[in-house]
């Protein structure tokens, strides 16, 4: 790789960039919930920039003094950031599901967790107990006039985009029954063949049984389902993410294999049975999005490896390219083992790597595009499914090797060029959250470029060790040597979150 541009905090940084006890003080509960006006700013807050930058996570990792085993099994908190005329307000509110309600007022863990977490009392008091709490952790998203909070095993929570007041499970008039899930990672076609080049958002679940099904939706911008499709899997289904292109939905199916009894008898979480298979190749899915085909997917071989997130996908010429963060695989979720001490120079980093999948030849080729250790890809919302030039990016400060978040990486995938803004030695960097600069379409979305690709803002929150605090820094897109334009200092910490959205309407009661 070529062309490094390095903010110049981060050639002051030691190579060890990190403390490992610093980084563990961003896993503690937020249990107070806030609504403030942000008044500590260092910089300035673009006088232009007015909407509501939303984010979930896991924000409470104990009950009552319980540990939460893992922060995936976290309960979801929101955070709101709302932003007009050049000053800023913060709020954030639990996502009241009936997990959390019932273990607030008895005190305890009493469900449940996917990735680790047990009730008290030992296996018996787990055993045959399949119930898994709600989280409603892991995205949110401003769709259809309805604020939704998101978890892929299960219904979405409706909240009011003001107060992030709990209005109840979303069901789309019935498209999802009670028990179904909608998955955690939609995306936003900016212009559907499908729908006279109106936006449409697309989903997906996973429907587990006997076998494994993809169910797919595609909702208008009233919120409505207009197309669900949905198709067979053989095997084991642990997929979390997707991409869409104009023409298709595009899954890796990771190699894993699952074994029930152990999370059956009341021994080991789901999490806990899930075992990678390096002799195995991640499977390709390409599903058709013309549901009055009656399409049958396309399935695809490639190496062993393990992937968590895309950053985008697209058609071109016969083939569809799909850049996305990958692993060499997916390390075993240990049972009692602290997710606190992450030896992190023992795991392997991911690292964006581009596909290139041949619909004639039925073949797929791949080459690394970045190998400094990364996660959560963001692209212009415009270019969702149509050919990017610019991919951000959580990193590590330094280019080798595995370590947390620390920095925010602009990859230009034509030129090869990089930038890098680093928080290294006491900042750890959340998603970057990309925001056009200029004017939404009348339905609030970002659908057209209306300038280069790289003309807006990076939101992402950092937590700053040294200040036991969180900053909301505002970056410029195109140039992150400009160092941070604004640092919103919070009055306190908000744990290590997952994703976030941000919507032009500004919502602040």
């Amino acid at each position: 790789m070529q062309g490094f541009q390095l903010h110049e905090q981060a050639s002051t940084v030691p190579i060890t960039s990190y403390n490992i006890e610093e980084w563990q003080k961003g896993y503690r509960s937020l249990k107070q919930e806030h609504d403030y006006w942000i008044d500590e700013v260092e910089g300035e807050i673009p006088p232009e920039l007015e909407g509501t930058l939303y984010r979930n996570g896991p924000g409470l990792l104990d009950v009552n003094g319980q540990r939460i085993q893992h922060p995936f099994d976290g309960d979801g908190m929101i955070c709101a950031i709302a932003f007009k005329q050049g000053r800023a307000h913060f709020r954030n509110r639990f996502v009241r599901t009936e997990g959390y309600i019932a273990e607030q007022e008895a005190g305890k863990i009493l469900h449940r967790g996917v990735f680790g977490t047990q009730k008290p009392g030992g296996w018996f008091a787990n055993a045959f107990d399949m119930k898994i709490k709600n989280i409603a952790n892991t995205q949110i998203l401003y769709w259809g006039g309805k604020l939704l909070a998101l978890w892929e095993a299960a219904e979405p929570h409706q909240l009011d985009p003001r107060s992030l007041e709990t209005l109840g499970l979303e069901f789309f008039d019935g498209a999802i029954q009670p028990g179904e899930s909608f998955a955690a990672h939609p995306w936003i076609d900016p212009s559907s063949q499908f729908d006279q080049g109106a936006p449409c958002l697309v989903n997906f679940s996973i429907q587990a049984g006997l076998s494994f099904t993809i169910n797919i939706y595609e909702l208008d911008t009233a919120g409505k389902v207009v197309r669900q499709q949905n198709h067979p899997v053989p095997g084991f289904a642990f997929i979390h993410d997707f991409a869409i292109t104009p023409n298709y939905c595009v899954f890796f199916q990771n190699p894993v294999r699952f074994n029930p009894l152990p999370f059956l008898m009341g021994m080991r979480s789901a999490g806990e049975c899930i075992q990678f298979q390096p002799d195995q190749p991640t499977r390709v899915i390409i599903i058709p999005r013309n549901t009055a085909s009656r399409p049958k997917p396309i399935v695809l071989d490639t190496q062993s490896g393990f992937v968590f997130h895309h950053a985008n996908a697209y058609e071109q010429a016969g083939e569809i390219v799909i850049d996305s963060i990958c692993y060499e695989n997916l390390p075993s979720v240990e049972p009692g083992a602290d997710y606190r001490d992450t030896k992190f120079e023992s795991l392997m980093p991911g690292q964006l790597w581009r596909f290139h999948l041949n619909l004639e030849t039925k073949t797929v080729q791949r080459q690394l595009l970045e190998p400094r250790c990364c996660e959560f890809p963001f692209v212009h919302p415009a270019q969702a499914g149509r050919k990017h030039r610019f991919i951000y990016m959580g990193a590590a400060h330094t280019a080798d090797g595995n370590a947390p978040l620390q920095a925010i990486l602009k990859v230009d995938v034509e030129s090869d060029q990089r930038q890098l803004w680093s928080a290294a030695p006491n900042g750890y960097v959340g998603e970057p959250v990309f925001v056009p600069r200029g004017t939404a379409d009348e339905s609030g979305l970002y659908t057209e470029l209306q300038s280069d690709e790289d003309e807006g803002w990076l939101f992402t929150m950092v937590y700053d060790s040294k200040y036991d605090r969180t900053d909301v820094v505002i970056l410029d897109a195109k140039d992150l040597e400009k160092g941070a334009i604004a640092r919103l200092h919070l009055k306190h910490h908000v744990p290590y979150g997952l994703h976030g959205s941000f919507t032009p309407h500004y919502f602040e009661s």
